[in-house]
């Protein structure tokens, strides 16, 4: 049965202080007392406030993104403050990189060389190794921060004295006080690297509306689109945001990606590719618990069981889609590394350094002091322990085993170790 996230009255639970607390049986609250309609998911009135011309490509994804909204999705009121909020702030930074490119030309005519795309199945480890990467004072990642707020990050940087840092943290914290799970299976600050994800979703081409929405008809409709105008923006925002920086390429992550490889090839044709692998059994528990907890916030009732099916069926396919990728010999070789989650964080730095010396890049001291830094300060990337069980889902591992099997079988996955807490 759906559970529903009727926020609990004040409490003195761990790692849920008082004031959220009383934040949250405060919007429940008012969500007995305020018409259901209020505030309005109005399309139109969204891109209007925008201030540009919104393209046609962008127009229909909002479009579609609010049907699917309205029609499909129980949004608590903190979600239907939320996701107006949401949508009125990626339209209007769209058109902050239109106008950051209208008034500096040369921002747009600079190659985005060489970058390196991250990806897998969620919650296969690609986060700690995008976050490795993110360590290395040469190499451009997109940050947290510069998704909600962008502008370059340039070199020598002081998070501590940055504004909109300061800003995008006091958001987390919010978030984190709605979501207490969150900062657990994924532990990030502001200046933390984001997924591209977040870039596409500017455009409103993006997996992350589903994963916190529940908006099954809009992901039926992107499954069926060509992706390349959503890159074609990701291009614009990477050059905007490298703009003046100095850094030697981008390194980019998103699971989404498994899914828009042509498209990325397309727009970026000397693009470069680590595949992290793992053992779907725990990716499917891990990234339908993610699912739930980023939901929970947003939505009047979680139905535990729909989220199991579309995590299995949607990374079924993913898993197909990557053994494809791999024999299709669309990467040379020596722009491709495929690697063990095993492997990886058995010895991260040696990994690292082994995907730098593949792609004939330097992995310099300063990078491995930084990385190192990072590991001793936050041990298997700062994460809390599982609670979770495939039965909490409605998945059986013994009856989706034989529908994975290929991936396993290609890559040599190696099956999962149980317990304790690991990096995603």
């Amino acid at each position: 049965m759906p559970r529903d996230p009727v926020p609990e009255p004040p409490s003195r639970r761990p790692g849920k202080s008082l004031k959220f607390q009383l934040l949250s049986a405060a919007f429940g609250a008012a969500e007995r007392v305020l018409p259901r309609g209020v505030p309005a998911l109005d399309a139109a009135g969204i891109a209007a406030a925008a201030g540009g011309a919104m393209p046609n490509f962008a127009r229909e994804g909002l479009e579609r993104l609010t049907a699917s909204l309205a029609a499909e999705t129980r949004l608590s009121l903190f979600g239907r403050v939320s996701v107006r909020y949401d949508l009125m702030r990626l339209a209007r930074n769209a058109e902050a990189i239109r106008r950051m490119h209208a008034a500096a030309p040369e921002i747009g005519a600079a190659r985005v060389a060489a970058p390196v795309f991250i990806m897998g199945l969620p919650r296969s480890g690609t986060t700690f190794l995008h976050t490795l990467f993110g360590h290395d004072p040469e190499v451009l990642v997109p940050r947290v921060w510069q998704t909600l707020y962008p502008a370059a990050r340039p070199v020598g940087f002081d998070a501590r004295r940055n504004a909109a840092v300061r800003r995008t943290d006091r958001q987390l914290d919010m978030f984190a006080g709605m979501a207490p799970e969150f900062p657990a299976i994924h532990p990030i600050d502001a200046d933390s690297p984001q997924e591209c994800s977040e870039i596409t979703a500017h455009v409103f081409h993006s997996l992350r509306f589903d994963t916190t929405f529940r908006v099954p008809s809009y992901t039926a409709w992107l499954d069926g689109e060509d992706d390349g105008a959503a890159f074609a923006f990701h291009r614009q925002w990477l050059q905007a945001m490298q703009h003046g920086t100095g850094g030697r390429f981008w390194a980019l992550k998103c699971p989404e990606h498994t899914f828009s490889v042509e498209a990325i090839l397309r727009t970026y044709p000397d693009a470069r590719f680590v595949v992290v692998h793992r053992d779907p059994v725990h990716v499917f528990a891990s990234v339908a618990h993610m699912t739930e907890v980023l939901r929970r916030p947003f939505l009047r009732g979680i139905d535990t069981a729909e989220i199991g099916r579309q995590v299995t069926e949607r990374w079924i396919d993913g898993a197909r889609r990557l053994v494809a990728f791999d024999r299709s010999g669309a990467v040379p070789a020596e722009r491709l590394v495929n690697i063990q989650y095993e492997t990886l964080t058995a010895d991260p730095i040696g990994a690292v350094a082994g995907i730098y010396a593949r792609f004939g890049e330097t992995f310099t001291r300063a990078a491995e002091t930084a990385m190192r830094q990072y590991l001793d300060a936050a041990p298997r990337g700062g994460y809390g322990r599982n609670r979770y069980r495939l039965a909490d889902f409605g998945i059986n591992a013994e009856r989706l085993r034989p529908r994975f099997a290929g991936y396993v079988e290609y890559f040599g996955v190696q099956a999962r170790k149980p317990g304790g807490p690991q990096p995603a």
